[in-house]
């Protein structure tokens, strides 16, 4: 169902829903139109299901649809601008209408949704109740409402510090405030925070909650692969697995055969023994010898 309204939204739009509706200056019209060119009933639309069309009642004085004049009839079609001296129609397709409202509205809000940068801060202080501060590439945070971290704490500064994210990483500078910009209990100018780091603008603590670091990424190293390079044994025959013992009994005989023989123990120590016995007794003769002279 199509609906015939001002292009400026002026007036409601009528629906058109009767098989004829008329349009003019007189209070009797389905749409009435103030201006001096418009006859009491200039024109009407003929209504058949969707189809549309449009008769000129007033040929002396034109009517211009999307450009073109019209002195007798013509189809209407979703779109048509219809223009009557200084007011101008546009015929409506609604369901069209609601898909292209609900597409600029999506655009809108995703042009104005702040971009996600994996950063936020998480309140520590009773008073917050644990809140997430999601943050932006550029926060300011303070009492002043403009602020985009707001927070009504009365030794906060209108504008106490700014968070500024760069490259992926998150600095906080103070903004000359007060009380002071603490990280990790220590007061700072400008510093880089980490994830995990602790923030505090005066007596209100939060907690940093960021991307996970480069060195926390999981890395894939590869393994070395052992190969083992197994010989392949050559085939022996039938034969030669029954001539083989036969080959080794007759190589271990003859390498016994070429072994020295070893005399017993027993007998070297007896012949070293004796050797000793006619040392000792030449030299007791010898000495005897040399005392009688």
């Amino acid at each position: 169902m199509l609906k015939i309204r001002f292009k400026d939204n002026k007036y409601n739009a009528v629906w058109l829903v009767e098989p004829k509706i008329t349009i003019g200056r007189s209070a009797t019209n389905a749409l009435v139109i103030d201006d001096p060119l418009a006859s009491d009933v200039h024109m009407e639309v003929l209504v058949d299901n969707e189809h549309l069309t449009l008769r000129n009642l007033i040929p002396t004085q034109p009517i211009i649809v999307n450009g073109q004049t019209v002195t007798g009839a013509c189809e209407l079609k979703p779109d048509d601008q219809i223009t009557l001296g200084q007011v101008e129609l546009v015929v409506i397709d609604p369901k069209r209408e609601a898909r292209v409202i609900a597409e600029e509205s999506a655009n809108v809000t995703q042009l104005r949704a702040p971009k996600t940068t994996g950063w936020s801060l998480k309140a520590n202080h009773t008073a917050l109740a644990n809140r997430v501060f999601p943050l932006k590439e550029l926060n300011v945070i303070g009492r002043a409402a403009e602020c985009d971290i707001s927070l009504a704490a009365a030794h906060l500064s209108r504008r106490h510090a700014q968070l500024q994210i760069i490259d992926g990483m998150l600095f906080v500078k103070d903004l000359e405030s007060a009380n002071g910009t603490f990280l990790n209990g220590k007061r700072v100018a400008e510093a880089r925070v980490k994830r995990g780091d602790e923030l505090r603008f005066d007596a209100l603590t939060f907690g940093v909650m960021g991307p996970s670091d480069d060195m926390a990424k999981t890395t894939v190293r590869t393994v070395p692969v052992k190969i083992e390079v197994v010989e392949a044994k050559p085939k022996v025959s039938p034969r030669e697995k029954a001539i083989a013992p036969t080959r080794a009994s007759s190589l271990n005989r003859a390498a016994a055969s070429t072994q020295p023989k070893t005399v017993p123990q027993e007998n070297a120590k007896g012949k070293y023994g004796l050797i000793f016995l006619g040392v000792l007794a030449v030299v007791v003769i010898t000495a005897l010898v040399l005392t009688r002279k």
